[in-house]
């Protein structure tokens, strides 16, 4: 494992600005992946950029592509007209 490559629950507590009992909470429940080392935990840095909201989890793509067919089957008309002014 090499140094930078995992943050620890208290790093990732002040990052995120919530307490080390939330994150742990987090963890346990599966929202945070997380690598168990002995008692304590690891979590990647690739896991950071989903736990801040900036990546998209399958689940939520899903739901923004009904919603953006549903407003298109709705609306399509009226978004073209607006378009084309």
């Amino acid at each position: 494992m090499k140094k930078g490559e995992y943050l620890t629950i208290p790093q990732l507590a002040g990052l995120l600005g919530i307490s080390r009992i939330a994150v742990y909470r987090k963890v346990k429940k599966g929202q945070i992946k997380a690598v168990r080392i002995g008692r304590n935990y690891a979590i990647p840095q690739k896991q950071i950029a989903a736990v801040l909201g900036k990546t998209l989890k399958e689940q939520d793509k899903r739901e923004i592509e009904a919603a953006v067919r549903k407003t298109v089957r709705e609306y399509g008309e009226t978004l073209r007209l607006l378009g084309s002014e």
